[in-house]
């Protein structure tokens, strides 16, 4: 049954596997980091298998009894004046049907000024989109093999402009108690528009992460290691401002090698006191600090950092994480037990 079920995964991951990055399709909010937790720990984490309940957001693999009446609301204040937030529950039926989860994403956009091609202001007009997600985790017989699913119905409203798609991710979670070490699958975005925006058909942010994340034996600390974006090969490009020059005048582009291929496909983080009341969580984004590092200046870009708190049936969560020295997003979580 195992077998069948990874052979399965793979044949239908290689059918959608073109290389998409940010930019090149629509809907990108669905790749955004999903919670304080997941973006302390750099982003696209896939190995959290407690009580976590905006986890099975973005690795359905990970929903489990756990998360059982658990309520998550969270808020980002991100980039230029744009917004966005996910929410999450889920439900235990009874052991055999085990548990299921429903969430949901939104990003707005903000305002904008118009204007027609003279230039002569048109009014004000907004965006934004939204993503409901309804998903299943089953383990595969009696092995230590998980494997769940999303569904996800997506609107988009872009000024005059609206669309409608549907999208899967699939996931595929590996525990061993014994050493309490998990690795993780996760392919993400498998869809299409419904409708379009002007009757011109995009697609959609397609992605594929491998996790993995072990709590250490004699100190309260889990480790986490994320390679992100493994449908893409080579992720990154010559950054135009790094062009050097020769007393000639001839310019060079940026040599990005093998291993800085490798390491910008590469998250890391660690969480202090993973199981207490109280943790500590650090992340680095290597690609992010890459893309947005300037020349001869440190802004530590890629590095983000949080912390959480849990009060009786309440966990606080806050994140920092820094993207440049003129922008940086705070993410804010709240979990309520409703038990």
């Amino acid at each position: 049954m195992l077998k069948k079920i990874i052979v399965a995964f793979s044949v239908f991951t290689s059918c959608f596997s073109y290389a998409q990055l940010g930019g090149e399709a629509t809907y990108q909010f669905l790749n955004l980091v999903s919670s304080p937790r997941q973006a302390a720990l750099g982003g696209k984490v896939l190995t959290n298998v407690d009580y976590d309940v905006t986890q099975g957001l973005f690795n359905p693999a990970t929903i489990n009894p756990e998360m059982d009446n658990q309520l998550a609301l969270n808020y980002c204040s991100h980039l230029a004046g744009i917004s966005y937030g996910t929410a999450a529950y889920a439900y235990t039926l009874d052991r055999r049907t085990q548990t299921f989860h429903a969430g949901i994403t939104y990003i707005n956009y903000g305002s904008f000024d118009g204007y027609d091609e003279d230039g002569n202001t048109t009014g004000t007009f907004s965006g934004g989109e939204t993503a409901l997600s309804l998903g299943y985790a089953l383990q595969i017989g009696y092995s230590d093999f998980y494997f769940g699913g999303n569904l996800k119905l997506i609107t988009s409203k872009l000024e005059q402009y609206n669309s409608f798609g549907t999208a899967i991710d699939l996931g595929l979670l590996y525990i061993n108690e014994a050493i309490d070490f998990h690795a993780a699958l996760a392919v993400r975005n498998l869809g299409t528009q419904i409708t379009t925006y002007a009757g011109l058909r995009e697609n959609l942010p397609f992605e594929v992460d491998f996790g993995m994340s072990q709590t250490l034996e004699n100190v309260p600390l889990r480790w986490h290691l994320t390679l992100e974006n493994l449908q893409e090969w080579p992720i990154a490009r010559p950054n135009p401002s790094r062009v050097s020059s020769d007393l000639s005048g001839n310019q060079t582009e940026e040599e990005i090698g093998f291993i800085g291929q490798v390491i910008r496909h590469t998250i890391i983080g660690a969480e202090v006191f993973p199981e207490g009341g109280f943790n500590i969580r650090v992340g680095y984004n290597f690609r992010r600090g890459e893309e947005l590092r300037l020349v001869d200046q440190r802004n530590f870009s890629g590095l983000s950092a949080g912390f959480s708190i849990k009060l009786n049936k309440m966990r606080f969560s806050y994140t920092h994480a820094k993207y440049s020295s003129a922008a940086n997003s705070n993410f804010f979580g709240l979990q309520i037990d409703l038990q």
